[in-house]
């Protein structure tokens, strides 16, 4: 799994690539913790070059969206590939987050 973070004005855009299973899960929650360790509390996380998503990646996701509303904030999620999206919808968390289609819709929704 690859992470890239790159700040947009209010916004952390944080792209993910690859498998996000229990090995990679927690990279993926100290990248969203730095973020918000760090006063974003506006997060968009791409998933669109994501091909596997485990319950482990979605529990980072979900903390990091509980972390992010006590300080007023929010998590956005951008371009879920197709595996990712029906695991989203599987386990409900689609109602939860706000998914956009891509980046420009999801840092623009802030």
């Amino acid at each position: 799994m690859e992470i890239t973070v790159k700040q947009m004005n209010r916004v952390a855009l944080i792209l993910v690539e690859g498998r996000v299973d229990s090995s990679t899960a927690p990279e993926l929650g100290r990248a969203l913790d730095e973020r918000l360790d760090s006063g974003n509390r506006n997060i968009v996380v791409d998933l669109n070059q994501v091909d596997y998503m485990s319950s482990a990646g979605l529990r980072e996701l979900v903390a990091a969206l509980k972390r992010a509303k006590t300080s007023g904030g929010d998590v956005r999620l951008s371009a879920p590939s197709e595996r990712v999206a029906e695991v989203l919808e599987l386990a409900g968390l689609d109602s939860i987050f706000q998914i956009y289609d891509n980046q420009v819709d999801a840092v623009g929704s802030f």
